[in-house]
């Protein structure tokens, strides 16, 4: 039977068939609906993670312990739980381990543009890369036998055009996979220098091993014509552009990324005149190709940054384009909080406050966009707090900086960031914008929401107790929607000498859709103060400010910053 899917579904599809028992991830976009779709199959079991460091330990934990194993998440999620992967690749495996990393050419989702294939090289463990959901299932499948045949975790790498797009997949059964016997093996599983020292001998042999398994595996495969003498080696989506930009072409397609099949690919060489390397963001198999003294051509003519797609290929090789589609002329629309977002108001005072914010990632990363312009920084999960410590320590304790993290952020990173604040003396004021869920890749669960990926009732993390189980005494908790509140507890955390903690609660305005009473528009000055928010709902028309009732969620931030009374509830 076949089923129209989402390659994201399909590889949990794949992982259920292959017959994985323990999944553990941390939500990315563009890799969350992996364990979303995984946890809905009886006889499994799926978790959210704090941080894909830990999703990463609980998945080697199980695997050594004999269950085949899974962790997912997005590519900046793989730097996080990159002490663990380098030594599972030294430890090896028991049953198998597969970790599936979900890159992001073009930034749709991301702060950076990295390409994980790297992180495959580095650590030393074989990667695949599927180009569509079919290929998603049957490469997690076969991930998990080159796991168990080599001893290895494996990575399976797709992209965000790969992983949101659908296709045709084959459904099959289960293959229930036996607890493997666990068996005592310190010098395998223990890695101090002396045992590690052996085991970095065995990987090694492993990488000449895996070699020689690429060339000859069934994910890498040659395409011939007898009607064009260039001949284009690629992977992931860019094959399915190459195929429909250049039918005609001889193909390599490189399913196993890593270890690249050098020795296939020199013999596919030697039957075309012109050997092109078409890939996305680095130069990866084509660095490995010319190390190998294959002539090749590729970033000459395409670029580092972004994505690949048909119409850049065709310019490529000077072939007819007729421009821009319908779509590529629609005018880019920004990204902006939604309406009624209970972050609105915190970065409308910490703007009016003139402060400078130290951002995270998360939906309040748009507290950077205009109006509100508020967010001065933002590196990475966690990073806020940290680096707000930093300004303090740089300015001597005098600058008036404000550390901004959401809920599940904090439970990621944020808290080991604070604790140093506390233990380091650095006064920095935190604020934890509570919205009950982690908003950005679309409301999913964490570890103080009460409840659990499947949705069940579970522990609740309370995180004022949390706060001051690290060490904060001072400590306000304030409704995000009162702005005025907000604005009184920024000026009396930024006026302390020590470690503050502002909590800032409401949950986010998309958990609760019924309908709620609207704002109202009653004797408008066009003073503009409520244009500064920056909601969608809120348009400044020819008599005044315009409320779209259609958006409005009725949290009447923009009537508590109007100096006139002149917007109220309805009803009131």
């Amino acid at each position: 039977m076949k089923e129209l899917m989402l390659t994201n579904k399909a590889i949990a599809r794949g992982a259920y068939e292959a017959g994985v028992k323990v999944l553990s991830a941390y939500p990315g976009t563009p890799s969350t609906e992996i364990a979303e779709n995984f946890v809905k199959h009886e006889g499994v079991y799926a978790e959210w993670a704090p941080n894909e460091k830990v999703a990463l330990e609980v998945a080697i934990g199980s695997a050594v312990a004999g269950a085949r194993s899974m962790a997912c998440m997005k590519h900046v999620g793989l730097n996080v739980a990159a002490d663990p992967l380098f030594t599972a690749a030294y430890t090896g495996v028991n049953a198998g381990l597969v970790i599936v990393v979900a890159d992001d050419p073009g930034m749709h989702s991301s702060q950076n543009e990295q390409d994980s294939r790297y992180y495959a090289r580095s650590a030393h463990v074989p990667m695949l890369e599927p180009s569509d959901a079919n290929e998603g299932k049957e490469f997690v499948k076969l991930a998990y036998e080159i796991s168990e045949k080599f001893d290895t975790p494996v990575i399976v790498r797709e992209t965000t055009r790969v992983a949101h797009s659908h296709g045709m997949v084959e459904l099959c059964d289960r293959e229930e996979q036996p607890l493997k016997k666990y068996e005592k093996a310190i010098g395998k599983y223990v890695m101090m220098p002396a045992n590690a020292i052996k085991r970095h001998v065995f990987v090694e042999k492993r990488d000449n091993d895996l070699v020689e398994y690429s060339c000859a595996c069934a994910a890498n495969r040659a395409e011939y014509t007898d009607e064009n003498e260039i001949g284009v080696v690629c992977s992931g989506v860019v094959y399915e552009y190459v195929k429909e930009a250049l039918p005609n072409a001889n193909v390599y397609k490189v399913g196993m990324v890593h270890p690249v099949p050098v020795p296939a690919i020199l013999e596919f060489s030697k039957h075309v005149k012109e050997l092109y390397v078409i890939e996305e963001l680095e130069p990866f198999i084509e660095d490995a190709l010319k190390a190998a003294g294959i002539a090749c051509k590729g970033k000459e003519l395409f670029s580092l940054q972004g994505e690949i797609s048909v119409p850049k290929i065709l310019q490529a090789f000077n072939m007819p384009y007729d421009g821009a589609t319908e779509a590529e002329k629609v005018p880019m629309r920004p990204p902006v909080m939604c309406a009624g977002c209970p972050h609105r108001g915190v970065f409308y005072v910490l703007n009016k406050l003139k402060c400078t914010v130290n951002g995270d990632i998360g939906c309040y990363t748009l507290g950077a966009v205009a109006p509100l312009s508020a967010v001065d920084t933002c590196v990475c999960m966690g990073a806020s707090v940290g680096m707000a410590h930093g300004f303090k320590k740089a300015t001597d304790g005098e600058s008036h900086n404000v550390a901004v993290i959401g809920d599940s952020t904090f439970l990621h990173s944020g808290v080991t960031g604070l604790i140093n604040a506390v233990y380091n003396e650095s006064g920095i004021t935190l604020m934890i914008l509570d919205n009950s869920t982690t908003g950005m890749t679309g409301h999913q669960q964490h570890p103080a929401t009460g409840k659990n990926l499947k949705g069940d009732p579970a522990p609740v993390v309370l995180l004022d107790e949390l706060v001051k189980a690290c060490g904060v005494k001072d400590l306000q908790i304030v409704d995000a929607y009162d702005v005025k509140a907000v604005e009184k507890a920024v000026k009396a955390a930024t006026a302390s000498k020590e470690v503050s903690v502002i909590i800032a609660q409401r949950p986010c305005a998309l958990l609760d859709k019924s309908p709620k009473p609207k704002v109202k528009v009653d004797g408008c000055r066009s003073c503009g103060v409520c244009m500064k928010l920056g909601c969608p709902a809120i348009s400044m028309g020819k008599d005044g400010i315009v409320i779209d009732p259609i958006q409005c969620t009725g949290c009447e931030v923009c009537a508590k910053v109007c100096p006139f009374n002149c917007l109220q509830k309805e009803g009131v």
